[in-house]
């Protein structure tokens, strides 16, 4: 095992709410996502999630909050705390919650969006974050439809492995899925991933991410709504120079949109989340990355998703080239 070598989890958890088919959340899904991270060896070091309210009705009409005000966060990371303590051992984890979106109906919130990030205190030291004031990389094709448009957001975080100091970025996001109001989504029998408002937002987050990292190492990951061979895949694989971890390591053929189902639909099968990085990121293996609807996985059923597990270390490479503007 590589002592300098560290974990990251990506994983889209649909509200905690994939029992109830997403209409709301329950406790069931938080106490068996928690089991299944805490189950990881080794434990991750970063994981980043998708899809995680604040508090709303759908986040509490099945399930109460101990506490006014509770969030589902906090929710969550109160079940990692009871795994962690009924296996008598140290819950080391700090949760970092990032907004998006909230939808109201006069003063009911109906639902709120947003990502977190998990960062493992053991191993890693927080330096900076953008949890007060996320990205917006939202691209409003429709602009009468602005306020009606679910927000997309980039979470950042620089961070500092503890055994020497080495800083390095963190990147999560959830890109938009293709907007049918332009001519090209009907004019493609593939959608996903090719919506020109999501080139466009691909191109936000590059250009952000290249204003924040300097020239540190970075990781970006998330549910990109986007499969290999995409636009907007070849863009961040080409344009933006970056890695793809799966393909990396050789667990995808980055040419093939449909040989490693990520999510699914009834009977749809889509590779829809990755992990990338700049130079500077070395990917040693995604271990227990599993596709969707491997009944092996300790993740199975948990959500429409599955998570991308990979090992990395940070080398003395630069960080990534510029990517065009346009």
């Amino acid at each position: 095992m590589n002592d300098s070598a560290l974990r990251i989890v990506t994983y889209n958890v649909r509200y905690f709410g994939h029992m109830l088919r997403g209409l709301a959340s329950t406790v069931g899904p938080k106490r068996r996502v928690a089991a299944a991270l805490a189950s990881l060896d080794p434990l991750p070091d970063v994981v980043c999630l998708q899809e995680v309210e604040t508090s709303s009705l759908r986040s509490t009409i099945a399930h109460r909050p101990k506490q006014p005000g509770e969030t589902q966060l906090a929710a969550f990371m109160g079940r990692m705390e009871e795994i962690f303590s009924v296996q008598a051992r140290d819950m080391p984890y700090e949760a970092f919650y990032f907004r998006a979106h909230h939808y109201k109906l006069g003063e009911v919130s109906l639902y709120t969006t947003g990502l977190a990030v998990l960062v493992n205190t053991r191993t890693i030291e927080v330096d900076t974050h953008n949890v007060d004031a996320p990205q917006h990389i939202t691209h409003h094709h429709v602009q009468r439809l602005k306020d009606r448009k679910q927000s997309r957001i980039c979470a950042h975080m620089r961070l500092r492995r503890r055994s020497d100091g080495r800083a390095f970025h963190i990147f999560n996001t959830h890109l938009s899925l293709p907007t049918p109001f332009a001519r090209e989504f009907w004019a493609t029998k593939d959608k996903m991933g090719c919506g020109v408002n999501q080139l466009h937002e691909a191109r936000k987050l590059a250009e952000f991410m290249r204003a924040h990292s300097g020239d540190e190492p970075f990781i970006v990951c998330g549910d990109f709504n986007s499969p290999p061979s995409s636009p907007v895949f070849r863009y961040l694989t080409g344009d933006a120079c970056l890695t793809c971890a799966q393909a990396a390591v050789g667990q995808i053929d980055p040419g093939m949109s449909r040989g490693f189902p990520t999510a699914g639909f009834m009977h749809m099968r889509m590779h829809l989340d990755h992990v990338f990085s700049s130079p500077g990121v070395r990917w040693l293996d995604t271990e227990e990355t599993r596709p969707f609807g491997d009944i092996t996985s300790r993740f199975h059923g948990l959500s429409d998703h599955m998570p991308i597990i990979a090992r990395f270390t940070l080398d003395g490479a630069p960080g990534m080239a510029a990517p065009p503007v346009g």
